[in-house]
């Protein structure tokens, strides 16, 4: 099957530097942050790609390079076989914006105070011209505040007469109003209370089998990511470290990482299964530790470990980036 969304090699630096006058004064160089390095992922059309891990790690930054709200540094973005960097600055920029959405991490922040539900779920088929008679615009937007379980009547309201569960369905009817066929979710329900996310969830997948979207799904719950993903890569500091499709990765996680993430999952069964934590913190992302950016936490690291980065590479069917795990150290 082939991918709707091939991204090679991806990278995003900024630049945090102090103010110049600051940097001659105090004689400090510029700095630089390596949001994201190299990063390389493929999805199929239909399917659900999840990205997790800590937070600071890169997801939201991957999320708004494959949406064009940011310009990679380094690397491309294929969406459907066409560079999505050299559309989106060419005339038609209109037509690829259409097929691909956001829905973002905040519902309070993402949704216009001043607007009413039908403005702000409006705005898309406006600015795409995709319906002009009033009437039609008015039914079109019913139609899919229908679709994400609200009240064709909740059109008059403002966001602030909503909950935060229906403020994120608000966001997800207003992404689906120039009817995409990829959709990425920048943490969509971490906002919301562990009732509400449930039902998020099954309104988004409900959707993704009525309309056949693809999903690039960031999170850094994996109990989220285990009930809406059909694949899951894992990041630290700006890097994939683990790529495996989701049945292989919660039965046999294979990174040190990964392990660390899953440990966290409460044990509601209560299995009495062996638990690892891993100490330590997330490293200063200014100041990254040499060679495999996890080895300062890693109880399986050695010398080499500190020394030499790994590269994600294919492992026993999925793509891992861990010396422990390719020398058969774990």
């Amino acid at each position: 099957m082939t991918a709707l969304v091939q991204v090679e090699d991806l990278a995003k630096t900024f630049d945090v530097s102090a103010p110049w006058l600051n940097r001659v004064i105090e004689r400090r160089p510029r700095q630089f942050v390596h949001a994201v390095d190299g990063v390389s992922f493929s999805i199929e059309r239909g399917k659900t790609l999840a990205l997790v891990g800590e937070s600071g790690c890169g997801k939201s930054t991957v999320a708004r390079l494959l949406v064009g709200l940011y310009a990679p540094s380094r690397g491309s973005v294929a969406f459907d076989g066409v560079d999505t960097q050299a559309t989106l600055a060419s005339p038609q920029a209109r037509a690829l914006r259409k097929r691909m959405q956001m829905i973002f991490q905040d519902p309070y922040a993402s949704l216009n105070p001043r607007w009413t539900v039908r403005d702000i779920v409006a705005e898309p088929i406006t600015e795409h011209g995709l319906v002009t008679d009033a009437d039609t615009l008015k039914a079109k937007v019913g139609e899919l505040l229908a679709s994400v379980g609200l009240a064709p009547a909740d059109m008059v309201k403002f966001p602030h007469q909503f909950s935060g569960g229906q403020r994120q369905r608000i966001s997800i009817a207003r992404a689906l109003a120039t009817e995409p066929e990829f959709l990425v979710c920048d943490e969509p329900t971490s906002a919301l209370d562990v009732s509400v996310q449930a039902q998020v969830l099954n309104i988004m997948k409900d959707l993704q089998r009525q309309r056949g979207l693809t999903y690039l799904f960031i999170s850094h719950n994996l109990a989220v990511v285990r009930h809406v993903s059909d694949q899951v890569g894992v990041m630290y500091l700006g890097r994939l470290v683990e790529l495996a499709d989701r049945p292989d990765l919660f039965t046999r996680p294979r990174h040190p990482y990964t392990r660390m993430l899953l440990d966290a999952i409460p044990d509601v069964a209560m299995s009495g299964r062996s638990r690892t934590p891993v100490q330590g913190e997330v490293p200063n992302p200014l100041n990254p530790p040499s060679g495999c950016a996890f080895h300062p936490r890693c109880p399986h690291a050695n010398a080499r470990c500190s020394v030499v980065r790994p590269s994600l590479g294919a492992f026993q069917g999925i793509q891992v980036a861990c010396h422990a795990v390719t020398e058969g150290r774990i």
